[in-house]
């Protein structure tokens, strides 16, 4: 009985170990996801004040 126990208990932690190092992965996928996303974010707002930026000098240089 003290080997099936062994067993369990060795089971039950590679389970465990397993669940820790899939919880860790999808953590670090997440990251990444929201650093992609707030870099795609700051080219938009680039882009953007860029164009205000453009149409500002025309606007001026019509005066």
């Amino acid at each position: 009985m003290t080997t099936h126990t062994n067993w369990s208990n060795t089971m039950s932690l590679m389970h465990e170990e397993l669940a820790r190092a899939q919880m860790s992965a999808r953590l670090g996928e997440a990251q990444s996801m929201r650093q992609g996303h707030q870099l795609a974010l700051a080219r938009r707002m680039s882009r953007k004040a860029e164009r205000a930026a453009q149409q500002a000098r025309l606007a001026f240089a019509r005066l």
